[in-house]
């Protein structure tokens, strides 16, 4: 029997995971799984070797406070993915953990293949990083093409599978007792603890705003499994009666698609809302240090994906000391006073997601490669 260990860092590359994982077995169900995964690999019946929440930390001065942590972990996978022996790492995204096993994993048995899912974003910073993945990844599966060029340079495979978030969702599902009648106005702060600690606070004050001058909306948070019941928690003593949380993934789709409004945590959200056809903000913030190190290596000017690669802004960002409470609702006000401005963000995010999506799908696209690994 082959064997694959799926080596993710954080909620967000568990998701991603799953979506491939979940195609692999139509094409092929005689394959053993491990990983180092979180719920949504949970559900497809695979194990985790630790809670990946055990992991994920953001953030530079946030790693290096828990460095040694990381290298024990680090450590613990190596051994425990050797002891498995598989035929293919497939590592998904959070390259500073899934990347650094695996060139562990290769120097001691050189047989296993690396194929890595999300590649680092060496268009951002640290471009030279691509000499060294190429000592050891085998492929590269790329959620936009114009990466191609980076490792193409170097020789390197890799594959354009287009980003799974781009898919189509054909979910139809009740939500009703969700919106309560009411104009839906999505929230999404972040997947990760630290993200949620910084963000619920400030989102909560913008719903506070909102409803002094409004009284139509609902407020939804799309939380992820792992802390739904924190954001439960949260919510609990604010007496807000127009707040919701949801978790399940066809019902946070479908949300999605009937909301008129997102907020979102930058990151890759983003191209699920621009798809869904629902005007939106980005925030973020985290610390000064982490902040002025980001911003003295990083070599584009915007934090989102469609901003970048139209080099303008599409999307406002809300970032670090403009991430507030007055900041959005301003920004969200805006939006629902000017129904024209919000049409022409969407026509010009759609735009842009027919530059980079796949002509087929991303998971079934990566599914493939990994196919041809197998044989």
């Amino acid at each position: 029997m082959k064997k694959i260990f799926i080596l993710t860092g954080e909620a967000s590359g568990d998701k991603l995971a799953s979506t491939v994982i979940l195609k692999l077995k139509q094409y092929n169900e005689n394959i053993e799984y491990l990983s180092v995964g979180g719920s949504n690999l949970s559900k497809l019946g695979i194990k985790s070797i630790f809670d990946i929440n055990e992991i994920t930390y953001i953030g530079f001065t946030s790693v290096i406070l828990n460095i040694l942590k990381i290298k024990k972990k680090i450590d613990y996978t190596v051994n425990e993915i050797i002891k498995f022996d598989p035929d293919i790492i497939f590592s998904v995204d959070s390259p500073d953990f899934t990347l650094r096993v695996s060139e562990k994993v290769k120097k001691i048995k050189s047989n296993i293949k690396i194929i890595h899912y999300v590649a680092p974003q060496v268009w951002i910073w640290r471009e030279n990083r691509v000499k060294k993945f190429k000592k050891f990844v085998d492929h590269f599966l790329l959620l936009f093409d114009f990466e191609k060029k980076f490792f193409d340079k170097e020789n390197i495979k890799n594959t354009f599978v287009g980003h799974p978030l781009l898919e189509k969702k054909n979910s139809k599902i009740d939500i009703s007792n969700i919106s309560k009648g009411k104009k839906i106005i999505s929230l999404f702060p972040g997947s990760r603890l630290s993200e949620l600690k910084t963000l619920f606070p400030i989102l909560i004050d913008f719903v506070k705003l909102m409803n002094k001058k409004f009284s139509e909306y609902i407020f939804v948070f799309h939380a992820t499994e792992e802390y739904k019941d924190l954001i439960h928690e949260m919510l609990d003593n604010l007496n807000l009666n127009n707040t919701e949380v949801i978790f399940d993934r066809d019902t946070k789709s479908e949300i999605l698609l009937n909301s008129i409004f997102a907020v979102a945590k930058s990151g890759t959200v983003s191209l699920e809302i621009c798809n869904a056809k629902v005007p939106s903000i980005i925030i973020y913030k985290i610390n000064f240090i982490n902040f002025m190190i980001m911003k003295f290596l990083v070599k584009v000017n915007f934090a989102n994906i469609i901003n970048i690669i139209n080099n303008k802004e599409i999307i406002p960002e809300l970032l670090q000391s403009e991430c507030n409470s007055k900041e959005i609702f301003k920004s969200v006000r805006y939006f629902l006073k000017n129904p024209n401005y919000a049409k022409k963000q969407v026509e010009d995010c759609s735009r842009t997601l027919e530059q980079i999506r796949s002509k087929s799908s991303s998971s079934e696209e990566a599914a493939k490669i990994l196919i041809k690994y197998l044989i």
